[in-house]
């Protein structure tokens, strides 16, 4: 190959590179990274995107690649790493004089925050929006901006349960888009009105409800997530009609964009429903089955808010070269909360693996006794801790009597058939009737409330109402361990169960009883499946 001909294939390899870099400038590389690479190969965007602001030099294309970074990030559902890169173009928005851009950094605050349940944070990036709003000159820009702004201050009134001004802020958000030309905005429009189906459903006027829901449907061509709320909300209407054929056909596409959605909201609410339409229906297998999906995205869901409302936002800009010189100062304060933060861990951990041994060890000790049969499982005693919870009131009005033998209260013969009599009623269920009371009791053995006071507190250790609500967890612990089921019902379902008239009476008393909350001793039962195959005597 002659060296003229070399020569000129090296300059066009040269050139093609230098070419492209003309063709696309920062905002134009932004755009395919977003639009095109995302669809493809989210890590590939995230690279570029990172590339694109540790190449960039005004401080307003560090910010739109930060921004692009962020974006990405809650794509993948990773919400701390968004915020984080989010609340880092932030902290630049001093350095630009854009309203546009100042606008768009706060909005997308606002709402990742209202994601993760931090409302009043995302009421403060909103209002700031807001403000950066009125600078904006291009006037479809500003209608744009402001339309989801005021969707997120429609958001924040929703939560505070204050209906008449979320309406008033999706009206504005309506208007901001304008009615006249949605076009370019129809899935952001999509969305006010699905809000609005929401507040009215929450309102109870299901056919203005409808109404919107109807209108958002027919902006959405696409499955998306609104698209999933919107379904479920009609399906959740038409639960409320007690229309079940319809409920299923909504109810069933709110599910299949629910299962391929990331959003754990949408997940929880249309869960929520397919499990309201399944015990509307009597199927309780599947109402079963649909509880623990809806109990799986609640948990993810107050653990990953949890998580924000615990920690404050990471800082993830790179450094330069100024801000690299960092004093000594600066890296022993680094190097000690590092070092407090190994120990908290640690004594967490430890704290944990603390609970789970003591867990073990209930078990077991509870194991031993059943195995044994050859007495009831024992009340706790007066003196112990559970004497002095708030538990569950069971009428006791004939009062403790005194726990010494009174020879002239009744014949020893009585008092051995009184006791037989319990024995009897502990091997039934009649303790889980939500009358139970210490007259019912007395009526239900044939004797008198003084009588029966007096054998409860001497042979069984307790009063009334501790003995009854003690064979009511010894008998819902009994199902737990023996019936996987159980295990899949909500909480408020259990207390029900065995008679207490609240969830949290029912958490009390089982946690006095068990020294865990219920959700505790179910998740330890799941994780250890050999315990099985056992029942309490008291509840034979």
């Amino acid at each position: 190959m002659s060296r003229g001909l070399l020569k000129l294939l090296f300059l066009f390899i040269t050139a093609v590179p230098l070419w492209a870099q003309k063709k696309y400038n920062f905002d134009q590389i932004c755009e395919r990274t977003s639009v095109q690479i995302t669809q493809k190969n989210l890590p590939e965007a995230l690279k570029t995107a990172d590339s694109l602001y540790m190449t960039a030099h005004k401080p307003l294309d560090k910010v739109k690649g930060l921004l692009l970074s962020a974006e990405l990030y809650h794509l993948a559902g990773e919400f701390k790493k968004s915020i984080c890169y989010g609340e880092n173009a932030h902290s630049l928005l001093g350095q630009i004089d854009d309203a546009e851009w100042l606008c768009r950094v706060n909005e997308f605050l606002a709402k990742e925050y209202r994601l993760v349940g931090l409302f009043e944070r995302s009421r403060k990036y909103t209002i700031q929006g807001m403000q950066a709003a009125k600078s904006i000159t291009d006037i479809q820009k500003r209608g744009e901006i402001l339309g989801l702004l005021n969707q997120e201050m429609a958001y924040y009134e929703i939560e505070q349960g204050s209906y008449p001004d979320a309406v008033k802020y999706i009206e504005q958000s309506l208007h901001s888009f304008g009615k006249d030309n949605i076009q370019d905005n129809e899935r952001a429009v999509a969305a006010s009105y699905q809000l609005l189906g929401d507040i009215y459903f929450k309102l109870k006027d299901y056919v203005t409800s409808e109404n919107n829901y109807r209108k958002a449907e027919s902006m959405l061509k696409n499955k998306c997530c609104v698209l999933g709320l919107v379904y479920n909300g009609l399906g959740g209407i038409r639960l409320k009609q007690k229309n079940w054929k319809d409920a299923e056909l909504y109810l069933k596409k709110a599910e299949n964009i629910a299962d391929s959605s990331r959003s754990l909201k949408l997940k929880k609410a249309v869960y929520s429903n397919i499990n309201d339409y399944y015990e509307g229906t009597g199927d309780s297998v599947k109402a079963s089955l649909y509880a623990v999906k809806y109990v799986r995205a609640y948990d993810s869901l107050t653990a990953r808010n949890r998580e924000f409302a615990l920690k404050s936002p990471e800082i993830l800009v790179k450094p330069n070269k100024k801000s690299a010189r960092i004093s000594i100062v600066k890296n022993a304060a680094i190097i000690v909360l590092f070092a407090a933060l190994v120990s908290i861990v640690v004594f967490f951990r430890t704290k944990q693996k603390k609970q789970r041994a003591k867990f073990r060890n209930i078990i077991r000790t509870q194991l031993q006794m059943i195995s044994s049969r050859s007495e009831p499982l024992p009340l706790k005693r007066e003196n112990s801790d559970f004497s002095n919870i708030s538990v569950e009131e069971v009428d006791d009005s004939a009062g403790q009597s005194s726990k010494r033998r009174n020879e002239s209260l009744m014949t020893s013969e009585t008092e051995s058939k009184l006791l037989e009599l319990l024995e009897e009623f502990e091997k039934g269920e009649l303790y889980n009737n939500k009358n139970m009371s210490l007259s019912f009791l007395a009526a239900e053995l044939n004797t008198n409330t003084k009588y029966l006071s007096y054998v409860i507190n001497l042979h069984k250790c307790a009063d009334v109402k501790t003995y009854i609500n003690r064979l009511r967890i010894n008998y819902i612990v009994d199902k737990l361990i023996n019936d996987d089921k159980y295990r899949q019902y909500k909480i408020s379902i259990l207390a029900e169960e065995c008679g207490f008239s609240s969830h949290s009476k029912f958490a009390s008393v089982f946690k006095a009883v068990t020294d865990f909350s219920p959700s505790a001793y179910i998740k330890y039962l799941d994780e250890n499946q050999s315990d099985k195959n056992t029942h309490f005597p008291e509840n034979n």
